[in-house]
C-alpha cells in the first residue's frame, strides 16, 4: 500500500523503441485534493479505482490503494468526476532491474512526457537511460491530479 516513486521529464522519443508494452489511459478525479486523491481510470479495457494519500516531504513516498473494477463501472464513474481529465499513452520500458513507465500526454496536456520508476526504497539506485531528463519528483505540477485542473498547454513558458 506504500508507493515509492520518482518522476522525470523525458528528453526525446527514443524510449518508444525500447517499450515492451503500451496502453491508452483515460482518467478523471472524483477528488483531487492534495491531501488525498480519488482517481477513476480506464487502462486498455480495464477499469480501476485508486486512492492516494499525501506524499512525504521529498514527494517520493505515499500511500496508494488501487482496485480493479468493471469497465462499465469505470465508464459511469468517469461521468461523476471533476472537470478536467487525463488522456495519455503509457509505455513500459524495462531498463536494468526496473521498469520505467513513460506517459505521453494528449489533449490539454499535449507535449508533456513524464517517466516514472517505482522503487523498493527511497535511496535505491537505478540505471538511467539516455532519454531520461530532469527529475521532477515532488513538483506538484507534474501530478496527474494537478494536470487535470491546470493543463500543461496553459502553463506560461
Amino acid at each position: 500500500m506504500i508507493e515509492i516513486e520518482r518522476k522525470f521529464l523525458v528528453l526525446n522519443l527514443d524510449f518508444k523503441n525500447e517499450a515492451s508494452n503500451h496502453k491508452r489511459i483515460v482518467q478523471g478525479y472524483l477528488n483531487s485534493h492534495p491531501e488525498r486523491t480519488v482517481r477513476v481510470r480506464i487502462k486498455g479495457d480495464c477499469g480501476y479505482l485508486t486512492v492516494k494519500g499525501k506524499g512525504n516531504e521529498l514527494g517520493t513516498t505515499r500511500m496508494e490503494w488501487e482496485k480493479e473494477i468493471p469497465l462499465h463501472d469505470a465508464e459511469q464513474l468517469l461521468q461523476l468526476c471533476e472537470l478536467g481529465s487525463i488522456d495519455k499513452i503509457r509505455y513500459e520500458i524495462p531498463y536494468g532491474d526496473h521498469v520505467f513507465e513513460v506517459d505521453e500526454f494528449f489533449g490539454d496536456n499535449n507535449g508533456l512526457i513524464i517517466a516514472e520508476i517505482e522503487l523498493n526504497d527511497e535511496n535505491e539506485t537505478f540505471l538511467k537511460p539516455a532519454w531520461l531528463g530532469e527529475e521532477v519528483t515532488g513538483d506538484n505540477r507534474y501530478y496527474n491530479s494537478y494536470l487535470s485542473q491546470n493543463p500543461y498547454t496553459s502553463w506560461q513558458k
